[in-house]
């Protein structure tokens, strides 16, 4: 397994870094573009992204906070949300197209393309799955503020484009989350099931926001962790022609 960083030239001209983990073996693999949380690419998503390799997809990743500088002085959760007033869906969009087209031109990759995206790349899941006809299986945890639309571009908010989902969806949810709580929840699949989209959510108890992200202590739950992931697996491997990776 090779995991490295590359250059992701966007369509509006700017250019965004990307962590990239390739199976071992000469391939080609399905692919499969992981929407980052809100720490970033962080520890988290790219170990989260070798994982995937491990299991026969080459991954990627992009930096989805190019066109917001650098967070000066240390890193809080606080500044974190802030960057989010300024990060737009126009330019999320092409981001996560970069990806896609990247997985297109690379020989290690198929055409057979999935999503998975974490609390903020959960949202952004939702809108890809209905914004790029290449994805042929979106995976979202925990993913919210799905009415929203970030940016001042006239533009749908993700909720509304599930409505176009070109592929099939799974959710994956904490029983305990605020955002989005099982309300929400319910109404994301009642939304899905009435435009007559291929969709399965999973809700785990005594978990809530984050629940997958195994370097936030507090968030961090092992029993939801561990039960979501093989379903998620399961639900890439149906949909994307896996080719075993090499052991």
């Amino acid at each position: 397994m090779v995991a490295k960083w590359e250059t992701l030239k966007i369509s509006d001209g700017t250019e965004t870094q990307a962590f990239v983990a390739t199976p071992d073996g000469p391939g080609p693999f399905p692919g499969v573009v992981i929407s980052q949380h809100l720490a970033g690419v962080d520890q988290f998503i790219q170990e989260t992204s070798v994982r995937l390799a491990e299991d026969g997809y080459v991954v990627i990743a992009p930096d989805l906070y190019h066109r917001l500088g650098a967070i000066e002085g240390e890193s809080t959760p606080e500044k974190l949300l802030a960057r989010l007033t300024n990060l737009t869906d126009t330019g999320v969009v092409a981001d996560n197209n970069a990806a896609v087209d990247w997985l297109k031109a690379s020989p290690l990759s198929t055409d057979s393309i999935g999503i998975v995206g974490f609390c903020m790349g959960g949202r952004i899941v939702y809108m890809m799955a209905g914004e790029n006809s290449a994805f042929k299986a979106a995976v979202s945890f925990y993913g919210s503020r799905t009415k929203e639309n970030w940016g001042s571009d006239p533009r749908p908010t993700p909720f509304e484009l599930l409505a176009n989902a070109y592929c099939p969806i799974l959710g994956l949810f904490g029983e305990d989350d605020k955002d989005p709580n099982p309300e929400k929840v319910r109404e994301l699949s009642a939304e899905l099931t009435k435009h007559g989209k291929a969709h399965e959510f999973h809700s785990y108890p005594n978990a809530a926001h984050a629940y997958m992200n195994y370097t936030n202590e507090k968030a961090y739950r092992e029993d939801a962790a561990k039960a979501s992931w093989p379903v998620t697996l399961e639900f890439l491997e149906r949909h994307l022609s896996k080719v075993p990776a090499a052991s």
